[in-house]
């Protein structure tokens, strides 16, 4: 069973960037489909991104188009997600999510490991 923990986090300014790091325990990411959620309060789950075992990445969520990007690391285990051009209405809570998939799926259910949540908040 894998583990999933996020960082990077944190209070960033209007049109700065963030990096935010999922690392994995207790198994190897390498055959998982890890995907990165977001929850504003009050707000569902959001899917945003996600990339497969051969590195194909798909972005679901139109208002991150061409300012985040998901990256993958099998050798420290890590998937990565690249934020630029931050705004105010990209604050929530940021999740990872893995599953044993051959390609990508976008919907919360279709994940079964979850990290606990990294916090962004886009203010100046």
């Amino acid at each position: 069973q894998v583990q999933l923990v996020e960082s990077g986090g944190g209070l960033v300014q209007p049109e700065g960037s963030l990096r935010l790091s999922c690392a994995a325990s207790g198994d190897t990411l390498d055959d998982y489909v890890i995907g990165w959620f977001r929850q504003a309060p009050g707000k569902e789950r959001e899917g945003m991104l996600c990339i497969d075992r051969r590195f194909r990445s798909m972005v679901y969520a139109d208002s991150v188009k061409g300012r985040f990007t998901i990256s993958r690391d099998n050798a420290e285990n890590t998937v990565l997600l690249q934020m630029n051009s931050l705004k105010p209405e990209d604050t929530a809570v940021y999740y990872c999510a893995a599953v044993l998939r051959p390609w990508c799926v976008s919907h919360p259910s279709d994940y079964a490991y979850w990290g606990h949540g990294t916090q962004v908040t886009v203010s100046s």
